[in-house]
């Protein structure tokens, strides 16, 4: 038996899943996503390193833009065969591929219009990746699966999704090759979930696999563990309340969100905080909550439980879903306290700059952030403690109250990692370190290597493995 796996993205870097797995006559795709980091954006305006128009399939492990962002440029290239995920997925990536298009074309038109007053052009062409028509043409081609019912790609070759764990709908997937009697089965991990977080299920554990390709996001560091999510939110609401001031939460709209809704939920139902206005402002992550009411086949116990009670997260006394602008902008002429869910995540973007103009100034308001803040965005520079920062092309001085909250990471860390591999009752024939950073790759594939003894290896961008 002979199969080829090429490592076309999420090589030695955290974004633009894409792997090429080539067997039994058949060229399947796993993830086409988008390069997010500054010194790979340029990989998005290369050709594909196979014409699309020889794929068989597309197998999609999730929503995010990094596995699935450049779907329509593979469309739009020439391949119309059928693109595999599961029905949560298939909602979601229709609203993250025309938000992303059209973000593109605002994108496009913005740097077109500077770049000829400055005189000068860009790295990149001034045109969008692609077209919200282009994103048209890739929607019909999603073709929804149920976890755990395997899918014939073509001769000799299906296809399992099993749940990831990770956001709604994601996939853990399990390739098995079948060749003059011979059977190989290669697990993609896609990114795997934490266990034990709400809402969704924990990732699904394996007992064999002959070769395994593992994300390590976080693989050379562990979560801190010591804070109690629901006791913190608890003091930030009720201390803020006190002081007359507004709750401000950059929240990044699939899962991020939700979580967040989850947590105020408890808190409400425990009587623990009081009951005040709760915004979520940002209609991409109204349009994502309603697929999460529509999904309910995903949901954990703790979850279901909440469902039976009429008690949903999605649906408790106080919420508000924003969508218009003239709702968003009324938010911010409520007397009393509120608590604010708004997009983006790292404050770059979004509903949520203008949050930050009406309260970042005010002492008795709190800005709290839920997620991780790259380095260089707003997020990062408020977190680190600036005293004055920049919005919307005005300085504003930072007086509000700044806090974290950590625990909320949708990816599993090193241990975390560990022990879903080692689930596997025999050592596979060889694992792949992907999607992460070359420095977190490559300390996790030591890790595993001397925990394990195992054959290990970090694939470089490009580089091709023959399994046999």
């Amino acid at each position: 038996m002979r199969i080829k796996l090429g490592f076309l993205g999420g090589a030695r870097n955290v974004t633009g899943s894409q792997y090429l797995l080539e067997t039994n006559n058949t060229r399947i795709l796993v993830d086409c996503g988008l390069y997010q980091e500054r010194d790979f954006k340029h990989r998005n305006w290369e050709p594909f390193h196979v014409q699309p128009h020889t794929l068989n399939a597309v197998l999609l492990t999730h929503a995010h833009l990094d596995h699935c962002g450049l779907l329509p440029k593979l469309v739009r290239d020439g391949f119309r065969g059928k693109i595999y995920c599961t029905a949560a997925t298939a909602e979601i990536v229709q609203i993250m591929l025309l938000d992303s298009a059209k973000l593109q074309q605002e994108d496009a038109e913005f740097k077109s219009r500077r770049h000829q007053r400055e005189g000068r052009s860009g790295p990149f062409p001034e045109v969008p990746l692609y077209s919200v028509a282009d994103v048209a043409d890739t929607i019909p081609l999603l073709s929804p699966v149920k976890y755990g019912n395997p899918v014939h790609i073509a001769d000799g070759v299906d296809a399992t999704f099993y749940d990831a764990g990770h956001v709604i709908g994601s996939a853990m997937i399990k390739v098995t090759a079948n060749q003059d009697g011979e059977k190989r089965t290669i697990l993609f991990s896609g990114d795997v979930g934490r266990p034990d977080k709400p809402i969704i299920e924990d990732p699904t554990l394996f007992n064999e696999a002959d070769y395994v390709l593992i994300e390590s996001t976080y693989g050379d560091r562990l979560h801190e563990n010591s804070e109690n999510i629901s006791d913190s939110l608890a003091k930030i609401v009720n201390s803020t309340r006190k002081a007359r001031g507004n709750i401000v939460i950059p929240s990044f709209s699939l899962e991020r969100a939700q979580e967040v809704m989850w947590y105020l939920n408890e808190l409400l139902l425990a009587n623990r905080i009081p009951h005040l206005m709760v915004f979520v402002d940002s209609p991409m992550a109204v349009s994502i909550t309603e697929v999460f009411k529509n999904h309910p086949e995903v949901f954990d116990e703790d979850m279901n439980k909440l469902m039976r009670k009429n008690n949903s997260p999605f649906d408790f006394p106080g919420l508000k879903m924003v969508r218009t602008v003239d709702e968003s902008k009324g938010i911010n002429h409520i007397a009393g306290t509120a608590i604010i869910i708004a997009g983006s995540g790292m404050c770059t973007g979004g509903r949520v700059k203008h949050h930050l103009v009406a309260n970042i100034s005010r002492k008795e308001s709190t800005i709290l952030f839920v997620g991780y803040q790259a380095i260089g965005t707003l997020g990062r520079h408020i977190v680190e403690g600036a005293k004055k920062i920049r919005i919307l092309g005005q300085q504003y001085p930072v007086r509000a109250r700044i806090a974290q909250i950590h625990g909320f990471s949708a990816h599993a860390d090193r241990d975390e990692l560990f022990k879903w591999i080692s689930g596997l009752k025999k050592a596979p024939r060889h694992v792949f370190i992907t999607h992460g950073e070359a420095r977190s790759a490559k300390s996790f594939g030591e890790f595993l290597h001397k925990k394990t003894g195992w054959e290990v290896s970090v694939p470089e961008y490009g580089e091709e493995a023959f399994l046999e």
